[in-house]
């Protein structure tokens, strides 16, 4: 497999070790790593500002011989390099026709330097004095002829091509400026941000100089590359660390190599789709004026094959990872949820919350999410409605827990059956009741909605709907049944965050008894309980063993929404993200279900009720998903 065919690049920051006014030497350094990235199937290496020389040479940038030692170095080293499959970004001070000596980026590809890029913004202020010996590359557009090192631009506004990847590049003091170049790249068409650097460290600069990297990346809905000398530079007063930095749409890739005496070389893969689907989505900058009619572009070939992929995605994407900040998340989503629905209670006087509660897992977030909500209005748990409405398909195990849930929790409970009604209901229709078809499931569905907005309507409140956002993806809802309601809460929480949520609650806010119950719920497997119980009185109906594993179908809700990435790229995705637990052949069954799924049963969607967004994918025809009900997903499938 080729995971550059998905978009997939593979990029290096290097800082090696470098002796000062030596680019021999240098060179010789640079070309080892540079051979070392390419046996890791690096596209492109980004080594440190003014690598070849060294960031501390001072006064010595004014010596003939050292600028002379550095074109030849220079030269030689883009001639070694021809034969690694990869794209060089080396730094080098560079004296122009005109006598000005700038401080350049060189892009080395194939033999050649295929361009050079002159820093503009040149630090002149506490340890740093780089005007005294460079010029600012400022307006800077010149073609370059050189006996030694060949023809090339030398313009801070060059974009360069390889395969389908477009960078650009700035350097150092550029990214710390007021408008950085990168802005301008961008705009032009640059989807990652190579910066050479010379940044030296002092308590705290580390995590500054990562936060810049990280909201540039995703102000520009970019990739950002950066690298800074090693220690090897560190001299009198500085001490420089090598920090390497990649970064893709403000999220920090890579961090690493800091004081490594021998070097340093830091890879990540960066998915170059993403971008793109990121920048075709966001219209802030897809209404910024383009610049790409003011940039020279610069094509230098194909991308190397990427036959393995070192990134990896968490199995559950919409479930906090950081130990340190899951309770500050989970509290705030509840927060969003409870927010959202009190505000919709202040609508009309509509002050009550009427809820089904069946034991299940959706319905328990809902009703400690109503609970939150009635405080925040200022009233008492009791004032929160919570019906249990057990039918031909419902066990003893879930009955009795929304009883005890709705008892420890202190909300108003009521039991009302819907056999009866069922039954007459049937009767009515002439369908026979030992036919346990979809007819049968669903007129129980809507019997329990009926019931839940009469006796809003007499209670002056309104229904709080219960369904999460994996089962409205895969449509696992009856249309104007539990899919209705006057506001749902969970219609952006998929079934892992659910899951999550409940658990955490149960460990950090509820009291031990609440708690107890609460783990039961969670141990309770996931049922509309629809068709009758077993023999024993279990549950006879797994959702999951009829529509897959939701860790699967939120896998793939995640990466299809959010990134727009197709099957085949989630089917490899998944692979790797399941390898262990999920066999190929089954990932690709259940994929191949969530797609046939998604699209057939947007017309649920289509209509769905309000509720509050808690994260960045959401299905509301209303905000992140209009999408036409007719859209027919064989086109899709085929790739699998």
């Amino acid at each position: 497999m080729d995971f550059g065919e998905f978009g997939f690049v593979r990029v290096a920051a290097v800082h090696p070790r470098v002796r000062i006014a030596d680019p021999a030497g240098n060179a010789a350094e640079i070309l080892a790593a540079a051979g070392r990235a390419a046996a890791q199937g690096v596209a492109v290496a980004l080594f440190p500002e003014l690598a070849l020389s060294g960031y501390t040479c001072e006064d010595l940038f004014q010596s003939r011989d050292v600028l002379a030692a550095v074109r030849k170095a220079l030269g030689d080293l883009a001639r070694d390099a021809a034969g690694l499959p990869l794209t060089l970004l080396v730094g080098a001070p560079f004296q122009a026709p005109d006598g000005r000596l700038y401080d350049c980026a060189f892009v080395l590809h194939g033999g050649r330097i295929r361009g050079a890029v002159p820093k503009i913004h040149l630090p002149n202020y506490g340890e740093f004095y780089e005007r005294r010996w460079f010029a600012s590359g400022a307006g800077v557009d010149l073609a370059i002829s050189d006996e030694r090192l060949g023809e090339f631009r030398l313009s801070a506004r060059q974009l360069f091509d390889v395969g389908r990847l477009t960078f650009a590049i700035e350097i150092c003091e550029d990214l710390w400026a007021p408008v950085p170049p990168s802005g301008d790249h961008a705009l032009a068409g640059a989807q990652v941000i190579f910066n050479l650097s010379a940044s030296n460290d002092w308590v705290a600069k580390a995590e500054y100089r990562r936060r810049l990297v990280e909201q540039q990346s995703g102000r520009l809905n970019a990739a950002y590359v950066y690298v800074s000398c090693g220690p090897t530079e560190s001299t009198k007063d500085l001490v420089f660390g090598g920090h390497a930095l990649i970064a893709e749409n403000g999220a920090i890739l890579a961090d690493g190599g800091r004081f490594a005496f021998e070097g340093a070389l830091v890879t990540a893969d960066l998915d170059l789709e993403r971008i793109d689907r990121d920048r075709s989505r966001n219209m802030t900058f897809g209404t910024s004026p383009s610049t790409r009619a003011t940039y020279a572009v610069e094509k230098l070939g194909p991308l190397p094959k990427l036959p393995s992929l070192d990134r990896r995605y968490p199995r559950t994407p919409f479930v906090p990872d950081d130990p340190a900040t899951v309770g500050e998340r989970a509290r705030e989503i509840l927060t969003l949820q409870s927010t959202g629905l009190a505000r919709r209670l202040m609508l009309g006087g509509c002050t009550v919350p009427v809820l089904g509660l069946s034991g299940g897992l959706d319905s328990t977030l809902a009703v400690l999410v109503a609970v939150e909500a009635v405080k925040k209005l200022g009233a008492a748990p009791e004032k929160v409605q919570a019906v249990s409405m057990p039918g031909p398909g419902t066990t003893e195990r879930t009955r009795s827990a929304a009883a005890a849930l709705a008892a420890r929790l202190g909300v108003t409970f009521r039991e009302i059956p819907i056999g009866p009604a069922v039954q007459q209901h049937f009767k009515d229709i002439g369908q026979d009741p030992a036919l346990h078809d979809v007819v049968y499931e669903n007129s129980q569905a809507r019997e329990r909605t009926q019931i839940l907005f009469d006796l809003a309507n007499k209670l002056q409140g309104i229904v709080v709907g219960t369904g999460d956002m994996s089962e409205l993806a895969l449509g696992w809802c009856t249309y104007n049944g539990d899919h209705m309601a006057s506001y749902g809460v969970n219609v952006s929480v998929p079934k892992t965050l659910v899951q999550h949520l409940v658990k955490w609650y149960a460990d950090h806010v509820a009291d031990p008894a609440t708690g107890k119950v609460l783990e039961g719920i969670l141990a309770t497997p996931i049922s509309p309980e629809l068709l009758p119980p077993s023999a024993a009185g279990e549950i006879a109906q797994s959702t999951e063993a009829v529509v897959g594993p939701y860790v699967l179908h939120d896998f793939f809700l995640y990466h299809h929404l959010r990134w727009g990435a197709g099957p085949r790229k989630i089917l490899a995705l998944a692979t790797l993200s399941f390898a262990g637990t999920h066999a190929p052949e089954l990932i690709r069954r259940w994929l191949r279900v969530f797609f046939e799924r998604f699209y057939r049963q947007q017309f649920k969607r289509t209509t769905l009720p309000p509720g509050p967004k808690v994260g960045s994918v959401s299905l509301s025809p209303r905000g992140d998903l209009r999408m036409p009900d007719e859209v027919d997903p064989e086109a899709l499938l085929r790739d699998l």
